[in-house]
């Protein structure tokens, strides 16, 4: 029979997952924007006469943008609260989709992603409120929620941006019109969901009572400074993979952005029934620890294998098998990260995560598309893979969560499990 505690804590837990679920839909309509517009990418290199690195400019600009704001965004939303932080951000992103309905050449398309970047605060500001939200042993769970997100709005963005590049709303000389204004309605539902249903997951009260500046030094936290190190190099080898992934499929395999929509589409319905079938009994297996492990081993083989591919078939399952490492890596590391500070650190912690991110995206696009450019395949996918092996190499070093820290721990602890 289960004590009155345990049914208080169980309760308490279920309120605090159903708070986040307005933040999760706003977070997804967000990301399928995005998604609606990744099977154009190919077709910008031949509609604005340009090549395959300019459109690794292109999205490496939003992420340079973003390296510079989102700390920034993440350090006001610790003084003045994570939800007018992220309603701010998110009119951003609307206004960059705006911009991109009327994208008519490489300069506009430049523009778009600027606006965005300078906006792109969001991913961080999500990662504060369920680090604010969830207690530590339950943080890990919610953050590979990131994943899933993805996963989702992969599955249904590629095909819905197919089907919207049949139509023309204002001339075939604005291509990518009628996606973007699909993707700038998505983005003012999401504005408006969280408008509504978000709570304030960092109050006054709270910020109050941790006026005094904590700063943190990642030089000195060895544990965070270590996490964020393997954190680079496996974010630059998963962003490598999915900024250029589409480009591959255009000047590699020769799809157009219809067959690209719908290669992208199957392979997501494949990772979303692996996602939610196979990965929760994985952790509920191995735990937190192992299932990092196996992860990252996994993305080392199939990055390497995938320059080898040729075939349609092969190519979807080796996509499913890498989304599944990646379910089985990505979220827990970002949990594992803010274990290393402090409640009160949060919001910057999550900003280095997030800054990160944003000089993968910058590096990711325009290693991957030089490679297919001045190379070739093998070699793009032989880069990703040591990447992902440097990072495997890492993970296998022991960390002190910070609460044991704050209870004396001095001694080398066994891995978060």
């Amino acid at each position: 029979m289960e004590s009155p505690n345990n049914n208080e804590e169980k309760s308490d837990y279920s309120t605090r997952r159903s708070e986040l679920m307005p933040l999760w839909i706003g977070l997804f309509v967000d990301v399928l924007g995005f998604y609606i517009i990744i099977p154009f990418l190919p077709t910008f290199i031949h509609l604005f006469h340009t090549t395959p690195f300019v459109i690794g400019l292109v999205l490496a600009t939003n992420a340079v943008f973003t390296l510079f704001f989102a700390p920034i965004w993440g350090k006001i939303s610790d003084k003045f609260g994570r939800k007018p932080i992220l309603i701010i951000c998110q009119c951003g992103t609307f206004t960059g989709f705006i911009i991109l309905i009327f994208a008519n050449s490489v300069e506009m398309l430049f523009l778009a992603r600027m606006v965005d970047g300078m906006f792109g605060g969001i991913f961080p500001i999500v990662k504060s409120i369920v680090s604010d939200t969830m207690p530590p042993k339950e943080r890990s769970l919610q953050m590979t929620n990131l994943g899933v997100v993805h996963t989702l709005a992969g599955l249904i963005g590629p095909g819905v941006g197919g089907i919207l590049s049949l139509f023309y709303i204002l001339g075939p000389e604005y291509p990518i019109a009628t996606a973007s204004l699909a993707a700038a309605s998505l983005a003012l539902i999401a504005l408006i969901t969280s408008l509504i249903f978000v709570k304030e997951s960092w109050p006054k009260e709270k910020r109050i009572q941790t006026q005094e500046k904590i700063k943190i030094h990642i030089i000195r936290n060895k544990d965070a400074s270590w996490l964020l190190t393997l954190y680079t190099f496996h974010t630059i080898a998963f962003t490598m993979y999915t900024t250029t992934l589409t480009i591959y499929l255009g000047i590699v395999m020769g799809l157009d952005t219809l067959g690209i929509s719908i290669l992208l589409t199957l392979s997501g319905i494949s990772r979303a029934i692996v996602r939610f079938t196979v990965f929760k009994p994985t952790l509920k297996w191995l735990g937190e620890g192992k299932s990092t492990i196996i992860g990252l081993l996994i993305l080392v083989v199939t990055f390497f294998l995938i320059g080898f591919v040729k075939d349609i078939i092969t190519f979807v399952v080796l996509i499913v098998v890498i989304s599944y490492g990646v379910s089985c890596s990505r979220g827990l590391l970002m949990s594992k990260i803010t274990l290393t500070v402090s409640p009160k650190e949060m919001g910057k912690i999550n900003g280095y995560t997030t800054t990160l991110d944003s000089i993968a995206q910058i590096l990711g696009p325009i290693i991957g598309t030089l490679i297919l450019t001045v190379l070739n395949e093998i070699w793009w996918g032989a880069f990703m893979s040591l990447l992902s092996l440097v990072a495997f190499f890492m993970i296998f070093k022991k960390i002190i969560p910070y609460h044991l820290k704050e209870q004396g721990v001095e001694s080398v602890f066994p891995k978060i499990n």
